[in-house]
């Protein structure tokens, strides 16, 4: 009887650690923090002013330099912190985004691609994923806010966007997302979720638009495996016709091609150090690559263009 009350108990208190998780940026701000699959993402979009080692974000209220930037800024949607800050939180650059001094806190980054596309698999696919990770109802989405159930606990929110060309649009009626993923010299990889739509879409966008950040955190790791295929790498990215996949320690790895749709459309076997796929027959776009082991498993990123 002691021991199950003492199982009991030592239950009660894990969920309730659990449950009261949170992480904290260089401003003192404080997010809450929620897991998709084996992934912990913020639960809110990110707001803070400064990098991670205390250098101050430019807060940009003038749009004709904000379309001229390339270098990291923030600004607030209409320029109106009181009302938009606590509940959307901060528009930024991709320029930001990929910043050395790094916008997330210590143990935390900018989520990639792949990350976004691993959260979708695990949620159903692309085309519920972002009815799972919409905040529902009405408050801050734009009517019908389709397929919203935040079964996810993500909380999506619709904080709009700053582009260079229109300025301040679409609040309320598109969350859009940097990811860590770059494509060329002036294009980054960005997504959306709509207010009519169930799904979540991926775009080459401009670096200079601003639009919200989500954090995830690090992945903890002292195994040798982990650490291994840690070590793979994936090149040109983004590619033409072919990609090579380096393998430095010749593990026997088994690759899965997926589409922003998560269908599987490639899957094979391979143990050498360099290690050559055929792209060719894929229409262009953006693509997750599984790699794993017996064991582990890892995620990238791959743009067909």
């Amino acid at each position: 009887m002691k021991k199950t009350i003492l199982l009991l108990a030592m239950l009660v208190f894990s969920i309730v650690k659990n449950q009261a998780q949170t992480v904290t940026d260089y401003d003192g701000n404080v997010y809450d923090t929620v897991n998709i699959g084996t992934q912990v993402w913020m639960k809110q979009n990110l707001k803070v002013t400064h990098y991670n080692n205390g250098v101050e974000i430019p807060n940009i209220t003038d749009f004709s330099i904000w379309k001229t930037l390339t270098t990291g800024a923030r600004c607030y949607y209409n320029n109106d912190s009181a009302t938009n800050d606590s509940v959307y939180g901060v528009l930024y650059n991709w320029y930001a985004v990929n910043s050395d001094n790094h916008i997330c806190p210590t143990d935390w980054h900018v989520s990639t691609s792949a990350e976004w596309l691993s959260a979708e698999e695990f949620l159903g696919g692309n085309a519920v994923a972002g009815g799972k990770m919409k905040e529902a109802g009405t408050l801050h989405w734009k009517s019908p806010n389709t397929g919203a159930t935040n079964s996810s606990r993500f909380t999506g929110l619709p904080g709009g966007m700053r582009d260079p060309v229109n300025d301040f649009r679409v609040i309320k009626e598109n969350g859009l997302w940097w990811t860590a993923t770059n494509y060329n010299n002036s294009l980054a990889i960005g997504l959306y979720m709509w207010y009519l739509f169930t799904g979540i879409d991926y775009n080459q966008v401009n670096k200079k638009y601003g639009v919200s950040v989500r954090c995830i955190k690090d992945v903890e790791t002292n195994l040798g495996e982990m650490n291994k295929l840690d070590k793979i790498k994936l090149y040109p990215n983004p590619a033409d016709t072919k990609v090579i996949i380096e393998n430095p320690y010749s593990q026997l790895l088994e690759i899965q091609l997926y589409n922003t749709l998560g269908d599987c459309i490639l899957q094979t076997k391979m143990g050498d150090v360099y290690n050559e796929i055929d792209l060719s027959f894929l229409a262009n776009g953006m693509y997750a690559v599984r790699i794993s082991t017996k064991d582990k498993t890892t995620m990238k990123s791959l743009m067909k263009q």
